[in-house]
């Protein structure tokens, strides 16, 4: 397990590392400047003057080892359009908000999610079952800022004790949490129907159930413990969906979070934001996914097995 760990970490720096990469290049393949359009606006020598303070006239291959070096420190540098905030200090501001956001849809989806899907598979082809399906099908087919604006658009208005946007109360959670959610607790109630029916099938279910057990003990012991093996391996990209997905929700709701800060500051092309952003969900994105394979292993003793042979 010990190699296992190390290899996988192994990995996730070089990931970083290609995260950082990619989007250094990507950011300044694109023609001019954060502040070639207020070129016109502001004398040459302040404009020299910034260019120089924040290293843009310094060759692309200086300045990508510059900010490799500040990353290492833990420094993304200061934004290029606040004069009040670093990067650190706007992350430090708006993370807490998202990952609050985020954590509630996952423990939306987490609850109602696995259990839709158990109780589907329970009741095949029943009532249950074909709501499921509804409910699966909408999640999976809205993307969640239609399911956002659709929500403001006819429950927010008609119950009036729901905020259509605005921070500060556990009410101005509710809409974006449901927008968020719905499409990971389609996802997981689809995967953990598909799972039941499999697994309560088996032979070794069969055997539980000649020996007597309830069959509450038989669908929480046996069945529903080894169905949900495949959403705990789900785990870290939903929580990556989420992540992303509260980008566009945050504009929507006008949520103080960090996906209005980076939908903003590619609106401004402040490049030590978006770098300083992107690097961050990164790592804690890769960090996520060690964190599932681990539990995985944990969970499923045969993974463990499997890797000590190797």
């Amino acid at each position: 397990m010990g190699k296992y760990l190390l290899k996988r970490l192994g990995m996730a720096i070089v990931t970083i590392w290609a995260i950082i990469t990619i989007t250094f290049v990507l950011m300044h393949s694109v023609p001019g400047n954060p502040f070639a359009n207020e070129n016109k606006n502001i004398p040459e020598v302040v404009y020299q003057n910034l260019m120089r303070k924040y290293g843009l006239d310094k060759p692309l291959s200086e300045q990508y080892v510059i900010y490799l070096k500040n990353i290492a420190r833990g420094n993304f540098g200061e934004s290029m359009k606040s004069n009040v905030e670093t990067v650190n200090e706007m992350i430090a501001r708006g993370f807490p908000v998202s990952a609050g956001l985020g954590a509630q849809a996952l423990l939306i989806a987490l609850i109602f999610g696995p259990a839709l899907g158990a109780i589907a598979a329970l009741h095949q082809n029943k009532g249950p079952d074909y709501l499921s399906m509804i409910i699966s099908i909408i999640g999976v087919s809205v993307p969640s800022f239609v399911m956002g604006s659709f929500l403001i658009q006819f429950l927010a208005r008609n119950v009036q004790w729901i905020p259509i946007g605005g921070w500060g109360e556990w009410r101005h959670t509710i809409l974006p949490s449901i927008a968020l959610a719905l499409m990971p607790l389609a996802q997981m109630s689809r995967l953990m129907r598909s799972s039941m029916l499999e697994i309560m099938g088996q032979d070794y279910i069969k055997t539980a159930k000649s020996k007597g057990l309830s069959k509450a003990t038989v669908i929480m012991k046996h069945a529903v413990r080894n169905a949900i093996l495949p959403i705990v391996s789900m785990l870290g990209t939903t929580v990556s969906n989420l992540l992303v997905g509260s980008f566009v929700i945050e504009k929507i709701f006008g949520i103080p979070g960090l996906g209005m800060f980076f939908t903003t500051s590619i609106y401004n092309r402040d490049y030590t934001l978006i770098m300083g952003v992107t690097v961050f969900y990164a790592v804690i994105l890769i960090a996520m996914l060690l964190i599932v394979d681990i539990a995985y292993m944990l969970i499923d003793p045969k993974i463990r097995l499997t890797e000590e042979g190797h």
